[in-house]
């Protein structure tokens, strides 16, 4: 995946985004959190007061201003406090890659609380937002990306000063927001960010004051050599390869029974990577999403934009075949503008939005600094990348025995391509706990279907998710995100359905909770199923006595089996979720006759019918009944479904 997950023009890459979605928090969770008390210690200078482009200004807290890096370095970050609880979640630090691209292209475009619309000025909620459960932290680096400065104005780096950099900027952020510093902490990216996380983890897990837990990466580059070497084979076996070149390739960059496409010297076989670079990254095909098309149809490698030149190559695959380097350096010896666009995407909208004064002036954006680009090309062509592979930093943190690693890939990614990091996992050789297999999310009416597949090893685990991450496939998106805290929570989690994503007894111990209730309404249904095989199916043998509520599942008014659980998770038939909760869960443990089991025959059959059609009523006005999901409360929702025109409103407070 990319260093950018901007959607392209239209309806492209929004497919997700405009599926009926329903968020996690049960309505009386946020609404509490909407008269939670003001935190005193975070800077009150760098809140947010009023973000220009929201129809309502959110219930939770954020804040927008700078860190200090190494040396005279000026990180912009955006923080958005847990819509759950900030109190008690976890920090997560987000990073995009490039090098040389902006965070805020995560925050507004893929996982953040707010979505930018096409039109440039309004920002839409996102029901799938990461501070749904987490306080997620957006830092712009490295300086010269996006809103981060430095006073000397020297942008040339390496990853050893970018780590060191983002770790003082860490240290720094902890100073400003004191009550953070003894939460769980999550290191988090994408794309190049492969490289910027484990870095820094490793710098991190060696100051005591952070309270690190884990890391997840998305589509990172872990190692050039098996990008390049898998890049090949993807290409191949994905038919973008012909024949003849692919038997070109295996004659002079292939040798007892071992392919280098990564630095062979044969010039037969360069030539042929050279036309493998072309096809893959210039000829018109979506790097990000092989099977999707390109925002503005095909590309060219360069293009001119009135007096600004357009690059469309962030240079992180084949990087040892010279001509890339060459007309690159060749175009920051020119004296005209030159700006780096990722290939396939339309980054107007966000450009838009964070370039216009009202929302530069909401965010503290001192006026001297230039405009907001999605990624610098000084920055990025600068940048000297010291790690061919990240081995050595993961074998650190895997021998500390405990941190949580997590590495996902969307299986149509050609950046930064699932089968390399898979080699680059295996290759880590670390004991295998589970063997391969899919993992599955219920898309509701149509059943459970495989969404990827995961393989688990002591400490870290690899998982791959159809489709492109993360703006597509919105319920595998979603899922994506509690596998960062289902597989992150431990290597021996087996994770099946795909209801991973609750507010629940914690990030820790939330996979054994449900394990248990699983257990104790798999024994209930079978109970009932024998009562009714010796009782009939009168209403009176299946429902009059309910079972015992061993796992805490009385309301908090103290009445039993109806509402959510003490602990907030709602629960269905088979761990499936719904806003009657507690109510059909004890349906389903008398005589599977909640919506998640809508086949019992007699009278229990009856009830179940009329508990699908409130499911089908409640999708119809846009409320979720059992797709492993909730409802916002009741002021989100009215801003998510204020659905304006586009440009009918005004971009101000």
């Amino acid at each position: 995946m990319t260093s950018l997950r901007g959607p392209p023009p239209g309806e492209q890459g929004r497919e997700g985004a405009e599926m009926v979605r329903a968020a996690l928090s049960p309505p009386f969770l946020l609404l509490l959190l909407s008269w939670a008390p003001r935190s005193e210690a975070a800077p009150d200078q760098d809140e947010i007061q009023c973000l220009p482009g929201l129809a309502k200004q959110p219930s939770f807290r954020q804040y927008s201003g700078y860190l200090r890096g190494s040396g005279s370095k000026h990180l912009h970050y955006w923080f958005v406090e847990s819509q759950k609880d900030p109190k008690s979640s976890p920090v997560v630090l987000w990073l995009n890659g490039g090098p040389g691209c902006s965070s805020l292209d995560g925050l507004l475009t893929e996982h953040g609380p707010f979505l930018i619309q096409p039109d440039g000025a309004t920002l839409e909620y996102n029901p799938y937002s990461w501070n749904l459960i987490a306080n997620v932290l957006y830092l712009e680096s490295p300086a010269g990306v996006g809103f981060s400065y430095s006073d000397d104005k020297s942008y040339a780096t390496n990853d050893t000063e970018v780590a060191q950099s983002n770790f003082e900027a860490l240290k720094d952020f902890f100073r400003l927001f004191p009550e953070y510093k003894d939460h769980e902490l999550f290191l988090t990216g994408e794309s190049y960010a492969g490289i910027y996380i484990p870095t820094l983890a490793v710098l991190v897990m060696q100051d005591p004051s952070m309270n690190l837990q884990g890391l997840a990466v998305g589509n990172g580059l872990s190692c050039y050599e098996q990008n390049d070497n898998s890049l090949v084979y993807f290409a191949y076996y994905h038919g973008l390869l012909g024949n003849r070149l692919w038997s070109s390739l295996q004659t002079h960059c292939c040798s007892q029974n071992k392919c280098n496409f990564y630095d062979n010297k044969d010039p037969e076989c360069v030539t042929n990577l050279q036309e493998v670079s072309h096809i893959v990254g210039s000829s018109g095909l979506n790097v990000y999403n092989l099977y999707a098309p390109c925002a503005g149809g095909v590309p060219s490698h360069l293009r001119y934009e009135k007096d600004t030149v357009v690059v469309q190559d962030l240079g992180n695959t084949f990087t040892r075949l010279s001509p890339k380097r060459m007309w690159h350096q060749a175009l920051l010896r020119s004296a005209g503008k030159v700006r780096l666009d990722p290939p396939c995407t339309n980054t107007t909208a966000a450009s838009t939005y964070l370039n216009n004064p009202l929302v530069r002036k909401a965010l503290h954006i001192p006026n001297q600094l230039p405009r907001w680009d999605v990624c610098n090309f000084l920055v990025n062509i600068q940048y000297h990348r010291l790690y061919q592979t990240m081995c050595s930093q993961y074998l650190k943190l895997l021998a500390a025995q405990k941190y949580r690693i997590l590495l996902y890939n969307g299986d149509v990614d050609m950046a930064c391509n699932f089968m390399g990091d898979e080699w680059f996992v295996d290759s880590l050789n670390q004991k295998m706990e589970v063997q391969r297999r899919p993992w599955l999310v219920d898309y509701g009416d149509g059943g459970e279907q495989i969404a990827g597949f995961v393989k688990e090893f002591s400490h870290i685990t690899f998982l791959t998710i159809k489709g492109v991450l993360p703006i597509s496939r919105a319920i595998s998106s979603f899922f994506y995100s509690g596998a960062l805290r289902t597989y992150a929570a431990s290597s021996r989690e087996k994770a099946r359905c795909a209801c991973s994503l609750h507010i629940g007894n914690g990030w820790k111990t939330f996979w054994t909770t449900v394990q248990r209730r699983q257990a104790t309404a798999r024994k209930w249904r079978s109970r009932a199923a024998a009562k009714t095989q010796v009782l009939g199916t009168s209403r009176d043998s299946v429902t009059r006595t309910p079972p015992p509520d061993p796992h805490g599942t009385a309301r908090k008014d103290g009445r039993k089996g109806r509402g959510p659980t003490a602990s907030g998770v709602y629960r269905v038939g088979r761990s499936c979720h719904t806003q009657d909760g507690g109510a059909a869960a004890a349906r389903s443990l008398r005589g599977g006759t909640s919506a998640c089991a809508a086949r019992s025959p007699g009278p229990g059959h009856k009830m179940a019918a009329a508990a699908l059609g409130r499911a089908r009523r409640r999708r119809q006005n846009g409320r979720s009944s059992r797709t492993c999901s909730r409802v916002p409360s009741s002021p989100l929702r009215a801003v998510a479904d204020a659905r304006n025109p586009l440009g009918s409103r005004p971009l101000h407070c």
